[in-house]
């Protein structure tokens, strides 16, 4: 790839593919060379909204994967396409980006891990809050002992409603009501892998998974799986849990969607609190830690949502332009969906869902 930048195939121009294209866009190491979705019309808008007039448009992947110019594959389709898209993108030859989560179960993720080691391009499984700045903040002041060990986390998504948020065509929504396109709820299976995926990144795997997940219809008719509650327990007796609630009333500052992500992390020495994520509540420093009786608090870290796809395509590009290690790798994704089925199946049975070791390793 030296010194030609990468050709990049984005497949599905919905919403979240704004966010997507930044780094792509603007990085000197990419081109996004050709765009695929079922309606031309999307894919034109956003060819011209991100200033590609000369990306190729196309309706069909098989197409788009043919092409000698794409050498890297952004998969934006619904959850229950993942799968087979992935796999074709692979066994072209190409690098692989694929929208979280990787695929509907276990069976199928175990698949989709094989496809992927046995190619010799790098494999990446989407996620984009653990390179959400005040998150990476937060690492490093863990990995820095701020805390000492962690012993728990705390996690909390908020949705409400917001003046600023931006427009989610319906057909986006629709989809995510029928589990078998979407494998679960919207908040506890869809947005719940960036939840999921935090509580792994600071703890682990975890040994048990307990969860009550609720029901809310809206206004508008939709169906939310709110208010739940979904508790962990990872080795050395930490714990975690994940809480969704939905507020109606409750205004978010935001640019996305109208919801808020706090998380607490408590450790032997100390506790860190990140205090945003899709949205905010007011202004509250992003990243503040209690130790020793004293409030350190960050106010200068960027926050905007959009900051944490243009660091992990920024990693990602990297990755495919110098070797290393995607995140989240195959094995990684699989780890974390494993995390978000087991939520899914305590709900329905009313019972844990408990980890063999190599599992929960």
């Amino acid at each position: 790839m030296a010194g030609k930048p990468i050709g990049v195939g984005i497949v599905g121009t919905g919403r979240i593919s704004d966010l997507h294209a930044i780094e792509y866009g603007r990085n000197p190491d990419a081109n996004i060379v050709a765009l695929c979705d079922r309606d031309i019309d999307a894919a034109e808008a956003r060819a011209a909204a991100w200033g590609c007039a000369d990306a190729a448009i196309l309706d069909d992947m098989d197409a788009l994967l043919a092409r000698d110019d794409v050498d890297l594959v952004e998969i934006l389709l619904p959850h229950h396409l993942h799968l087979d898209a992935a796999i074709k993108a692979v066994e072209a030859g190409k690098a692989v980006s694929l929208q979280k989560p990787m695929c509907l179960s276990m069976d199928e993720a175990n698949r989709l891990v094989e496809v992927a080691a046995a190619s010799k391009r790098p494999f990446k499984v989407f996620e984009n809050f653990i390179f959400y700045p005040p998150v990476l903040k937060a690492r490093e002041l863990v990995d820095a002992d701020a805390i000492g060990t962690p012993l728990s986390i705390r996690i909390k998504s908020n949705p409400g409603k917001s003046a600023t948020a931006w427009e989610v065509p319906a057909a986006a929504n629709a989809w995510r009501q029928q589990k078998a396109h979407s494998g679960g709820g919207p908040l506890v299976f869809d947005d719940g892998h960036h939840k999921f995926a935090l509580a792994w990144h600071f703890m682990g795997n975890p040994e048990a998974v307990h969860a009550f997940i609720g029901r809310t219809e809206t206004a508008s008719g939709s169906v939310l799986d709110a208010p739940s509650i979904v508790s962990f327990r990872f080795s050395g007796g930490r714990i975690g849990n994940l809480e969704v609630v939905y507020s109606p009333e409750l205004e978010i500052i935001t640019r996305h969607y109208a919801q808020d992500d706090r998380v607490e992390i408590t450790g032997t020495k100390g506790v860190i609190w990140i205090n945003c994520g899709h949205g905010r509540l007011g202004d509250p420093p992003p990243v503040a830690l209690y130790r020793d009786g004293q409030i350190t608090t960050w106010h200068d870290l960027a926050t905007g949502w959009e900051e944490s796809f243009v660091l992990s395509t920024r990693h990602y590009i990297d990755v495919v332009s110098n070797g290393g290690r995607p995140v989240l790798t195959a094995d990684e994704g699989r780890q974390v969906l494993r995390f978000a089925l087991a939520a899914e199946e305590s709900a329905q049975t009313g019972k844990p869902v408990e980890f063999g070791p190599r599992e929960a390793a």
